[in-house]
């Protein structure tokens, strides 16, 4: 495996919001930051955000991706190394080196994990053979493709519920199927959501199977307490039942909670001393925008106290 011969003062991993105010911080502190970014573009989340961003604070977008191309002209300003379409797929983080698919290696003083998180899946027949096929990816994308059509909408959350509430207004009818007898979300989304005729509701029920030929054309589900088996039609389906933090490179390195996310201090660290984590891949009960943002900031500082005093 090559070695790097550039080492580094903080090796920042996922370029989101978090990663990309990580960058930002270290540039500002004076230190040697490399930012890497597994898919072909930074942004994570934000590229995959198709509502309008209008709750961080100073800063209103149509979409994710317009805010990610203002933080992007910020980004530009600093001497951060940034290597996009490099996935890290090994972690030594108390060695605080990291090994990329290609081969080449990177160590540092600090790590700061920005890895975030992904949509869980349903994992039933059909799930990823219709993807694209009726399989949604989102929403508020998708809201001018469901005209006179059904649309099955799994989960009983905030996302879940936002999402029924957008797509009624287009689509025939939206059909909300959830496991449990009460929804998760938001009052005022559950309200909004009872006061449209086109929104039914489908608790007690999980989803076991998506059917078509070509296209998707039913789903299949299963009581949760009889076990019974039942179909009901849809030309559309949407899968909105939570998400899984992305830690599986540290497992057995640090120290995670119940759910399986990063545990951290009030600071950002973990239990392993140079290691921080920030954004949603430690902070599930406030996964925002403007919590990934101030993370990364807090995150750069401890590494540059951290730094300075080992000097």
């Amino acid at each position: 495996m090559a070695e790097n011969p550039s080492d580094f003062d903080v090796l920042i991993i996922g370029g989101g919001p978090g990663g990309l105010s990580a960058a930002l911080w270290c540039s500002e502190l004076g230190l040697k930051a490399a930012l890497f970014e597994k898919e072909g573009e930074l942004g994570g989340q934000l590229l995959r955000t198709f509502n309008a961003i209008e709750n961080h604070l100073g800063i209103e977008a149509e979409n994710g991706r317009e805010l990610r191309d203002r933080f992007l002209q910020h980004i530009e300003k600093t001497n951060v190394t940034r290597i996009v379409g490099a996935e890290v797929v090994g972690a030594d983080l108390s060695e605080k080196r990291i090994d990329l698919g290609d081969g080449s290696r990177y160590s540092a003083k600090a790590i700061i994990i920005a890895t975030g998180v992904r949509r869980k899946t349903l994992g039933v027949p059909g799930e990823d053979e219709f993807r694209g096929l009726g399989v949604l990816k989102s929403g508020v994308q998708s809201k001018n493709d469901v005209d006179g059509k059904i649309v099955a909408i799994v989960g009983g959350g905030d996302a879940a519920l936002e999402n029924a509430l957008i797509l009624s207004e287009t689509a025939k009818k939206v059909i909300v199927i959830h496991r449990r007898d009460a929804f998760t979300g938001r009052e005022s989304f559950i309200a909004s959501a009872q006061e449209r005729s086109n929104i039914e509701f489908l608790t007690g029920h999980g989803v076991t199977a998506i059917i078509g030929n070509t296209v998707v054309e039913a789903v299949e589900l299963q009581n949760v307490i009889t076990g019974a088996r039942s179909e009901i039609a849809a030309d559309l389906i949407l899968i909105r039942i939570g998400v899984v933090p992305n830690t599986e490179l540290f497992r057995g390195q640090i120290a995670f909670d119940a759910a399986g996310y990063i545990s951290v201090r009030s600071q950002c660290e973990t239990d392993l001393v140079g290691v921080y984590a920030i954004g949603d891949v430690a902070s599930p009960a406030s996964p925002t925008i403007s919590t990934a943002v101030g993370n990364g900031a807090s995150a750069a500082k401890l590494a540059a106290a951290r730094i300075a005093a080992m000097e």
